[in-house]
Order: structure tokens, then C-alpha cells, then sequence
């Protein structure tokens, strides 16, 4: 898999502040009427996959397409408003966003077993570990995006490290997710490369 935000040399002063200001107007507003229509239909789907899984080991590829189109959305939206990229996030599922990739291979099998452990102790022996990780890493994240907008409005440059710091904490996530909606069996590693 594949999930990136590249770093560039310098960022848009005048986007920092436009996003930052006005963001949820012009940004998430638009982005949230319609993500809500996909996300409940990505639930719909998440329910199908669960049983279609289970029985057949396998994932459908229109499902795992719509999936993780709408995964990649998402994931878009995030890196703009956490200021990690420059540019209007396209609406869409078919969308690009230069410098953010979103990739996933569709799995040819997955275990059955896991899924089914997954459903019924996901949130023991994932939930709770990484939920208790990710929350202390997502404090270090907001500390740096806050430290992080001073440095780009000031500089016009965000510092690499905290850049991929902040990539590596959406990309946890990410990886959260994919597991847990069945699309790997691989259990996520506790970190954010």
C-alpha cells in the first residue's frame, strides 16, 4: 500500500490562512454534504463485506474500488485541512490530489478466521492498544500542526520532519482502517512509516 503527502520546498501563505479562517466554509461544508451520502453508503457496503468475506474469502472488486475510493477521499480532505498540502481538495471519488497518494492492492484472499476475530475482538486487541497510541501520537500531531502553521505563515516552509510526522499519523490511521474493514491481514504495525 501506498499512502503519502509529499513535502514540498514551501507552502501558500494566503492558502494557510484561507483554510485556516475560512476552511470549514468553503472546504469541509461542501465536502461533508456529500461524504455523508457516500459514507453511509461505505457502511452499507462494510456490512456486505463482512458477510461476503466471511463466507467467500474474498473481497468483490466493485465493493473494495468504492471502498477505498471513498477511503482515498477522505484522506484528501484530511491532508488539507491539517495544512500538509496546497490546493483545493477535489470533490469525488475519481478525484486526485497532487502529491497525496492513496493506493491499496485489493488482496486476493482474505482468512476468514481473521475476519471473524477481527469482528468480534477488533476492538480488544486493536481498539484498545492502538487507540491508546494513536491518542498520545494525535497529541504530538496537533502540537506540531498548530507549531507548523507559525512556521509556514512566517517561513513559508513546513519543517520535513514534523511533515512526516503528521503524514505518518494520518497514515496510521489509515492502516487502522484497512485492517479493520478486512481489506488486509496484516496486523498494523504501531507506527506511522
Amino acid at each position: 500500500m501506498n499512502i503519502t503527502v509529499a513535502h514540498k520546498e514551501s507552502y501558500s501563505r494566503g492558502e494557510l490562512l484561507l483554510r485556516t479562517l475560512f476552511g470549514a466554509i468553503y472546504i469541509v461544508i461542501p465536502h461533508t454534504v456529500v461524504l455523508v451520502f457516500v459514507m453511509f453508503w461505505s457502511e452499507i457496503l462494510a456490512f456486505a463485506t463482512f458477510w461476503i468475506a466471511l463466507f467467500t474469502g474474498s473481497i468483490p472488486e466493485g465493493i473494495f474500488s468504492f471502498q477505498t475510493r471513498a477511503l482515498s477521499w477522505s484522506y484528501r480532505l484530511s491532508a488539507s485541512m491539517m495544512n500538509l498540502v496546497d490546493g483545493y481538495p477535489p470533490i469525488g471519488l475519481n478525484q486526485s490530489l497532487e502529491g497525496v497518494a492513496f493506493e491499496v492492492e485489493r488482496p486476493e484472499r482474505v482468512s476468514r478466521g481473521s475476519v471473524l476475530l477481527r469482528t468480534i475482538f477488533g476492538a480488544l486487541y486493536v481498539g484498545i492498544p492502538h487507540g491508546i497510541a494513536l491518542g498520545f501520537r494525535t497529541i504530538g500531531t496537533e502540537v506540531l500542526l498548530f507549531l507548523a502553521f507559525w512556521a509556514v505563515l512566517f517561513t513559508g516552509k513546513y519543517p520535513e520532519k514534523w511533515h512526516s510526522f503528521n503524514v505518518g499519523t494520518l497514515r496510521w490511521t489509515q492502516r487502522l482502517t484497512l485492517y479493520m474493514m478486512y481489506f488486509t491481514d496484516e496486523y498494523p504495525p504501531f507506527s506511522g512509516k
